[in-house]
C-alpha cells in the first residue's frame, strides 16, 4: 500500500524552476492524507506566491508524481491536489538544508 513517506519521496522530485530546489524541503508541502486502504491520496499545498508562473506546471508534476506510484501499487487510482493559501507560505516553512542552500539563517 501506498504510504505517505512514498507520497513525499515522490513529491521531492517536482523541482520549483524558479528557486531550484524540491517542493517539500521548500515547505510548500502541508498535508498528504492516504485514503480508501491507498486508493486516494489528498495533497494541501501552496507555492510560493499566488502569482507564481510556474505554479500550473509545478501542481501538474505533483500529480503525475504522485500518480507513478500506482504503477507499482495499483490501488491508487486518485490523487487529489488541493492548492490552498492557508497559512501563507514563507521561508520559515523550509527545511534547514533549503534555508542553508539559499543562504537563509
Amino acid at each position: 500500500m501506498v504510504t505517505e513517506d512514498m507520497v513525499r519521496a515522490a513529491l521531492k522530485n517536482v523541482i520549483d524552476p524558479e528557486i531550484g530546489l524540491d517542493i517539500v524541503n521548500l515547505g510548500l508541502v502541508y498535508r498528504i492524507d492516504v485514503l480508501n486502504g491507498g486508493s486516494r491520496v489528498d495533497i494541501d499545498m501552496t507555492l510560493t506566491t499566488p502569482a507564481c508562473p510556474a505554479g500550473p506546471q509545478i501542481l501538474d508534476q505533483a500529480r503525475r508524481e504522485v500518480k507513478a506510484l500506482s504503477e507499482v501499487y495499483r490501488q491508487l487510482t486518485d490523487v487529489n491536489i488541493n492548492l490552498v493559501w492557508t497559512p501563507f507560505w514563507n521561508p520559515s516553512l523550509m527545511s534547514e538544508e533549503a534555508r542553508d542552500e539559499l543562504g537563509f539563517l
